[in-house]
């Protein structure tokens, strides 16, 4: 990949952060217009999309999001009200800017009609509009001051830019002109060129940059504007922005406060002011002292002068205080192999200190002991770079509600609590789908009409609530709306229908929930584009257990439903419990676990051959896991239980014996053995043996379905 490519494609990932801020921002902006800090925002995120694409040859995307810039300009004026179209048309355009990025380097050309089109709406919101060159141009228009009602109110800034680009700035791609072009459009500009660098002819590499430049700049459109335009090369050269202060000295000098010797002697009637001005005239200008001194080149004090004329004209704000803090982009590749090998590392730590147990050394002991300490750090700082807030998870179903609610002739809000919490990159990555699926639900089927809900007595505009909090080494994210609820006599009656059940059978209401998760239900009376089918819920299902989760329903028929998901913050390494079943083991997810018991021969004999026995009064059935896995050889005499909860019940697991907690890194198993059932991975325990990793709803849903009599869990 060129240099070049590397920063199309930097831009391109840019690009997608920003558009996605853009999102968020138009919809905040929807509820409430007034808010000039979302307009700022918008305006901004087009400026530097504009900008930046076209530096680096996105042409079609600079000259698109130039039309929208420019009516928020206007917008952001005071000029043009924010209204539901507005912002409806922006999110059309903001969803064609992604599809033009997604154009570039995939073979398929973005569709130019639908540019035309947002273009020529986008037109219809200026009041007075004219085009010549192809560019559109704006009437000059006054108000009764004679201020032009275009002229943004913000106070003008000048800036001390010091830009100097590295010598290998043409190889990236990157022409210094265009870049001072751009400050140019900002305001009053003045470009003073260093040119003493240049070496001679004989010695200069005709593909480096030896010039740098001092710019002078007046401008109203803000610190941001200016940074925007120096947003791609800020790692690669040195551009160093001042702003002058209120009293015309650059933020950063040292002021004084103390009157000049002039000043005073006048005071003092020793001299008068004349005399003075007669002993100034009579000295050497400083800048000419240091120019023939050797100090500083012209280039340096014709710099100087201009700023000082600058500053002499404009009232100057005051610089923005703190820098954003540093940061780095890292390929979510390499952060998967640096999680990788702190796995690795995990294991080696595990048998070094099953080592030193074994040997009895004391010195080695204390070794195995700073090993693990250190090991954890380490796991801990490598798990925390790949968690995210899932707050980036839920900024994408506004537009979702949005988008659904109008299609559907609903009104709703979606609310959030615990944005903030943190979640591992790939569990967020996965869980989308399944959000996405639920959150259309909760419109489709919860939410009722406007009408409907007036004519029972609620507010007209339905609520979807999106919460996330942390329980333990869990997350906990729950989907809730105050809608019609679900229905048990509707769910009960559909299952009979399609066999699921018969007519006597006895359900619980969460028995009966849990029939919706079965592939093919669907209580809909008509299938529509949202749903209908039966399709989606089973696969929600299938991917919460897959990440190792489980999802439980709760609802009240009228009041609304409540949907919970429980996921572990991350899959990589979990703690488990380690069994032991014909001298093979297996890890348990600890999260699973409930408690563990032990089952004599004489247990067995009490139930007659059933699989179930008496938990202090609970009747609990269980998984003999020697017959399932045909273990060869005997049973002990007294077995141990592991009791966990899957489904909202409780399943035991008979094992040979327990040998306590295991920090377990899941390793995944070979293309040939993807499709084992009950088996979710497979991990190095501390002697270097391997042991599998039970996925117990799958366990337990794959022993209910054999006709085997080790099938009898309930």
């Amino acid at each position: 990949m060129t240099p070049i490519d590397k920063h199309k494609e930097t831009f391109k990932e840019e690009a997608y952060e920003l558009i996605g801020e853009l999102e968020t921002s138009l919809l905040e902006l929807e509820e409430s217009p007034d808010n000039t800090e979302l307009v700022g925002r918008v305006f901004r995120a087009m400026h530097t999309i504009k900008g930046s694409g076209s530096m680096f040859g996105f042409d079609d995307i600079a000259k698109f999001t130039h039309e929208i810039e420019t009516v928020f300009d206007l917008v952001r004026n005071g000029k043009i009200p924010v209204t539901k179209e507005l912002i409806q048309a922006t999110l059309s355009a903001r969803d064609q800017i992604r599809e033009m990025l997604d154009a570039y380097g995939s073979g398929n050309p973005a569709d130019d009609g639908k540019s035309r089109e947002l273009i020529a709406l986008f037109r219809r919101f200026i009041p007075t509009a004219g085009e010549r060159g192809g560019v559109l141009q704006y009437a000059p228009t006054t108000t009764g001051g004679g201020q032009d009602i275009h002229e943004p109110p913000q106070k003008s800034i000048t800036c001390r830019i010091r830009f100097r680009p590295s010598h290998n700035v043409f190889m990236n791609g990157t022409n210094p002109l265009c870049l001072l072009a751009g400050l140019r459009a900002l305001g009053e500009c003045k470009v003073i060129s260093h040119i003493e660098d240049i070496p001679p002819l004989e010695d200069i590499n005709p593909e480096f940059c030896y010039t740098h430049w001092d710019i002078i700049l007046t401008t109203r459109q803000g610190i941001d504007a200016i940074k925007d335009v120096f947003i791609f090369v800020a790692d690669d050269c040195e551009v160093d922005i001042q702003i002058a202060d209120d009293n015309g000295m650059a933020s950063g000098e040292n002021k004084t406060d103390h009157k000049r010797i002039g000043e005073i002697l006048v005071e003092r009637g020793d001299v008068t002011r004349e005399d003075v001005q007669e002993a100034l005239s009579s000295q050497k200008r400083i800048g000419d002292i240091l120019v023939e001194s050797g100090h500083i080149t012209g280039q340096q004090i014709q710099s100087a002068l201009i700023e000082q004329r600058q500053q002499a004209k404009q009232v100057f704000e005051k610089k923005r205080g703190g820098e954003p803090a540093s940061s780095i982009r890292v390929p979510a590749d390499k952060l998967d192999d640096f999680v990788d090998l702190v796995g690795e590392l995990v294991i080696i730590q595990q048998r070094l200190s099953r080592t030193a147990v074994s040997q009895n050394n004391a010195e080695l002991l204390s070794i195995a002991e700073e090993v693990e300490r250190l090991t954890v750090e380490i796991r801990d700082s490598a798990f925390s770079v790949r968690m995210l807030p899932i707050g980036t998870l839920f900024g994408k179903f506004k537009r979702l509600v949005h988008d659904l609610s109008r299609e559907l002739g609903r009104e709703v809000e979606m609310t959030t609590d615990g944005a903030e919490t943190e979640l591992d990159k790939t569990v967020i990555e996965q869980l989308n789908d399944p959000l996405v699926h639920l959150v259309r639900n909760s419109i489709d089927h919860g939410i009722e009409p406007p009408e409907t809900r007036e004519a029972t007595g609620k507010l007209r505009r339905g609520t979807i609530h999106l919460s996330a909090i942390h329980s333990g080494s869990s997350v906990l994210i729950k989907i809730r709306d105050d809608g019609k609820g679900l229905d048990t006599n509707a769910i009960r009656d559909k299952a009979i229908e399609q066999g699921l059940i018969t007519g006597g059978a006895e359900l619980s209401e969460k028995e009966l929930f849990a029939l919706i998760f079965l592939p093919g239900f669907s209580t809909a009376k008509k299938v529509t584009s949202v749903s209908g089918r039966g399709v989606g819920m089973d696969v929600v299902k299938r991917t919460i257990d897959a990440l190792r989760g489980s999802i439980e329903i709760n609802s009240r028929y009228g009041a609304g439903t409540a949907i919970t998901i429980k996921l572990p913050l991350t899959l990589a390494i979990i703690e488990g419990l380690q069994v032991e079943v014909g001298g093979e083991h297996y890890v348990l997810p600890l999260s699973a676990v409930e408690e563990c018991v032990e089952l004599s021969r004489e247990d067995v004999v009490k139930s007659h051959g059933r699989h179930i026995m008496n938990v202090r009064g609970d009747i609990v059935p269980y998984i003999r896991l020697r017959e399932w896995f045909m273990a060869a050889g005997e049973s002990p005499a007294i077995e141990q239980v592991v009791i966990s909860r899957t489904d909202g019940r409780r399943v035991g697991f008979v094992v040979d014996n327990v040998i306590g907690e295991h920090q377990t890194v899941i390793k995944t198993l070979g293309r040939f053995y993807q499709n084992v059932q009950g088996i979710s991975g497979a991990t190095i325990v501390g002697d270097g043996r391997m042991a599998l990793i039970l996925d117990v709803p799958q366990l337990v849903r794959e022993v209910e379905s054999c006709a085997s009599p080790v099938g009898a869990v309930s």
